[in-house]
């Protein structure tokens, strides 16, 4: 956390999996120590479908400094969907606009993440613009180029939509690989409405660097292994 005569700057990682998610092994322990050792001041614990690590992380999260902020990665009909502030679950498999209504009306903001890699389940330009987003991830840390991030970049910048950067870290050591600093105002207490509020804002600036090719492989490897052994 920095403070200066403007305002506050914090460092979140916006999209972090724990071993609530269908592909993940990391316990919220894991996750918290490695995020205090990245420096960042808070996470968004966003498991596939689940919230089922929130109140373990709420309940432990002092003793590392990191703040968290509830989120969800829904599985909607369109793709994937992060909704941030939500700390109870949303039913999967409907329509992207239907589930940010939803998201909307219960106080929280949609991120999509890794939006147009269909093989990523990434929502594609129709369903985001029917859908009435609050922000797009444009740094997301597991790709093997920039070239997906450089287009969702492209895409938030024509639409005037905030950028947010993520690690969708699926292990310990990826957490803070990529994150968002976002700009509180002066004398504001690091919350997650806080946060929340300055993404709708635009105070955000996406920061990070990509996973190696080797952590790539690894990870759709054992995603593929899951996704086999859910058909047995």
């Amino acid at each position: 956390m920095s403070t200066g005569d403007h305002g506050t700057t914090v460092s979140v990682d916006l999209h972090v999996h724990t071993e609530a998610s269908y592909d993940c092994h990391t316990s919220v322990e894991a996750v918290l120590d490695r995020a205090a050792a990245a420096g960042l001041d808070a996470i968004a614990i966003t498991d596939h479908d689940s919230v089922a690590s929130l109140a373990r992380a709420f309940e432990i999260a002092h003793e590392y400094g990191v703040h968290v902020v509830p989120g969800i990665e829904v599985s909607t009909a369109d793709g994937h969907l992060l909704a941030l502030g939500i700390d109870q679950l949303l039913s999967p498999g409907r329509p992207l606009a239907e589930t940010t209504r939803e998201v909307h009306d219960r106080g929280g903001l949609v991120v999509v993440p890794h939006p147009f890699q269909k093989f990523r389940h990434g929502a594609s330009r129709r369903a985001i613009r029917a859908a009435d987003v609050d922000a797009i991830e444009v740094y997301n840390a597991h790709t093997l180029t920039g070239f997906r991030n450089g287009q969702a970049r492209r895409y938030a910048r024509r639409n005037e939509l905030p950028g947010t950067g993520g690690s969708d870290a699926h292990k310990a050591s990826l957490v803070g690989r990529a994150s968002t600093t976002v700009s509180l105002p002066k004398g504001d207490d690091l919350t997650t409405e806080g946060i929340l509020d300055a993404i709708r804002a635009g105070r955000t600036v996406a920061n990070g660097t990509r996973t190696s090719a080797k952590q790539y492989v690894k990870k759709y490897a054992m995603n593929a292994r899951v996704k086999t052994a859910s058909f047995l």
